[in-house]
């Protein structure tokens, strides 16, 4: 590990010589080594915010001749995971001659697309907005990153002057400038200027800093973001207080999250009046200390100022002016004082996006607020999926931190509303917009399975996460959930700890649901377990597990899930995974058919009742799961094969035979079932649909 001779407090040094020094001189891995760990903090840049740079020579293709080739962060990457695929490769010397064919302001669009010709490497990632940014300048090493207590520099009152305070003659300061190919002019003219600097402040905007090597670039970073920290720190202590010190105080950790899993439901359903959305909250100190103080009533509408912030936060927050301590279990009230905020949130975004349109603008996006605060609780986020709401979420935290130091260091000081939209109406940005991926069938929604540890359960989960789905697990075996979940990539899933014999735990799972992802639109209660015995040998405790498992869980699931829904007015499903079993009689089956029996029919009845809700209830009934299904673990298997007279090993070929497609059912099977009704039959409610290869005598008509 090498050991930096600086001492930082308030950036992490991660530099790892050993690991740098196994790259040799491949200055394109040193350079994307560097990337992932100043990516590492977001104090030093957001998610898929800044980029970096390095300068090569090598050997023309065509002429067999050195040239100078730039690899930089393609458009729409994040240097904390950036790989080779992910940049661009372009000649210098091509990209500093496009100076020639430059117009002015009105030509950045059209250069752009001139990136291109400069292209050295085929397999290159479509070149970014700032290019230029780094073609411009001379350094081998160039990082742009958005460190908060930069910003805070960049978007205070007298931000020049400032600068000239906290580095003298060793920085240099340009005015905000949207970025694209003139304020890589304006960069390189900056340098000319100011010979020797080992940076420049871009106003409202970030820092651009260079180096040598990697290291030296690395470094030079850090150093520059630790004097505008210590800078920012001390002017705190010189205050003595931050935001104009503190309004409301903080309800309890615990208090504040039963309240927040109250209200997201509400608020998810308030923010889907256009979209569907997914929901993040965070209640970090940071957080508090800024939505609990006296300066939020004037910074929250100011909005934010670095445009990677506002292009995922929109402009401005919505402050919620409900107390703390507010009764929430009135949902009908609650809703009553919310609706005229959102509605005139809404209001004041088409005002700006009609005060501010051009001629070219794209059409208006969804009004909706992207972030909602609640002094004393906490601050929400709702975006189209969850990693999409985290991110804002992070981003406003970025925003928080950059008001902190810009109010403590002279004043904090906004966009105008003008640069700011034509940074979010930018065709650039809707091009970019346009060129992502279709969303899957299932995205934007968020499903609870029960029994989801293993077998049927899992499966479901696996199908529904892999259609875009966002799903929590749940299950009574806490072991085996934490091992399901670790299946899925980040932002897609959670678990909680559930007996659906309990009411307590039911309401805690669904409280997990809604603090992770906002609320819940799918239940499938795949819990259960078979008890397989003639009417003599059925005991009382086989009956009532039976029973409360299957039946009394499912009512009770369905009891809490409709409240969650009904808040959030979005409609949503319910499937019972059943069984044949509730249709056929078969010997030594008394307890397990009853009780899928009044599954089924209890089915029925909830789809009956709820249909005015748009909550479709339908029924899933497998048969025979033999291969990957837990309930075959165990006694059932025995006592299936015993009361069909064949071995426990000849159950799978023996269930496969009988019926008429001849089909082995696996978990994936009774999966696809449930994606059936919750993706694709959408106008269908109180139905049965047999997974079992055909069995004649469960026929539903």
């Amino acid at each position: 590990m090498a050991t930096s001779t600086k001492t930082f407090k308030y950036v992490d040094y991660l530099w790892d010589q050993e690991k740098a020094d196994s790259l040799g001189d491949d200055q394109v891995a040193l350079f994307l080594y560097r990337s992932n760990i100043l990516g590492a903090d977001l104090r030093i840049t957001n998610y898929g915010g800044g980029n970096t740079s390095c300068k090569t020579i090598e050997k023309d293709p065509l002429t067999n001749e050195d040239v100078e080739v730039m690899w930089v962060k393609g458009s729409g990457g994040d240097i904390g995971t950036l790989t080779r695929a992910g940049i661009a490769g372009l000649y210098t010397s091509r990209l500093r001659d496009l100076k020639k064919v430059y117009q002015g302001l009105h030509d950045e669009d059209r250069m752009v697309g001139l990136f291109n010709h400069c292209i050295y490497d085929l397999d290159s990632k479509a070149p970014s907005i700032d290019t230029p940014l780094h073609g411009l300048l001379p350094f081998a090493h160039i990082d742009h990153l958005h460190p908060d207590a930069l910003i805070a520099v960049a978007a205070a009152k007298d931000s020049e002057k400032v600068t000239k305070e906290i580095w003298g003659d060793t920085m240099g300061w340009v005015p905000w400038q949207k970025p694209g190919f003139d304020l890589g002019l304006q960069l390189e003219k900056c340098l000319a200027d100011n010979p020797g600097i080992r940076g420049i402040v871009l106003g409202s905007h970030g820092l651009f800093t260079w180096g040598d090597t990697s290291y030296e670039s690395y470094m030079n970073s850090l150093e520059v973001i630790e004097m505008a920290s210590e800078y920012i720190e001390k002017k705190i202590k010189e205050n003595g207080e931050v935001f104009g010190g503190q309004k409301v105080e903080s309800l309890p950790a615990a208090q504040r999250k039963e309240k927040a899993a109250q209200l997201m439901p509400l608020l998810r359903g308030l923010c889907s009046s256009e979209n569907r959305m997914i929901g993040h909250f965070s209640d970090t100190d940071v957080v508090m200390e800024y939505i609990n103080s006296n300066n939020l009533e004037r910074l929250a509408p100011m909005g934010t100022s670095c445009p990677d912030h506002f292009l995922r936060t929109k402009i401005q927050p919505l402050v919620l002016s409900l107390d703390k301590n507010e009764d929430l279990s009135d949902t009908d009230a609650v809703r009553a004082k919310l609706e005229p905020a959102f509605e005139a949130y809404r209001q004041e975004y088409v005002d700006y996006y009609n005060n501010c349109k051009r001629d070219n603008s794209p059409a208006i996006r969804d009004a909706n607020p992207v972030i909602i605060i609640y002094p004393g609780v906490g601050m929400f986020s709702f975006a189209k999926n969850k990693q999409t709401t985290r991110v804002a979420n992070e981003f406003y935290i970025n925003a928080i931190n950059v008001m902190r130091g810009a109010e403590a260091i002279t004043e904090y000081t906004s966009l105008p509303r003008q640069e700011a939209f034509d940074i979010e109406y930018w065709l650039l940005e809707e091009a970019k917009l346009q060129r992502m991926p279709k969303e899957l069938p299932l995205s934007r929604k968020v499903a609870l399975i029960t029994g989801a540890g293993g077998g049927i359960g899992k499966a479901i989960a696996d199908k529904l996460a892999a259609e875009g789905a966002n799903v929590v697990l749940t299950d009574i075996n806490e072991e085996s959930l934490v091992t399901a979940n670790a299946t899925y990539k980040r932002d897609v899933s959670t678990y909680a700890v559930c007996d659906v014999t309990n009411a307590d735990s039911i309401s805690s799972a669904y409280k997990k649901a809604c603090l992770e992802f906002g609320g819940v639109d799918i239940i499938v209660h795949s819990a259960g377990l078979a008890i397989s015995k003639a009417l003599e040998d059925t005991t009382e405790k086989d009956w009532n597990i039976l029973q409360n498992i299957l039946v009394k869980g499912q009512f009770e699931l369905a009891q809490q899930s409709v409240e969650i829904m009904r808040k959030q007015g979005l409609g949503g499903d319910y499937i019972s995974i059943a069984s044949k079993n509730g249709l056929v009689a078969g010997p030594n089956n008394v307890a397990y058919g009853t009780a899928k029996a009044a599954q089924q029919h209890m089915v029925r009845l909830l789809a009956a009742e709820l249909g005015k809700d748009k909550i479709r209830v339908n029924t899933v009934n497998p048969d025979g799961v033999i291969v990957g299904s837990k309930i075959w673990e165990g006694a059932w298997a025995e006592g299936r094969a015993k009361a069909n007279g064949i071995t426990v090993k000849e159950l799978p070929a023996f269930y496969a035979k009988r019926n008429l497609l001849n089909e082995i059912i696996r978990p994936e099977d009774i999966a696809n079932g449930v994606f059936s009704l919750v993706g694709i039959l959408d106008k269908s409610t109180g139905n049965i649909i047999n997974v079992d290869g055909g069995m004649a005598n469960a026929f539903v008509r």
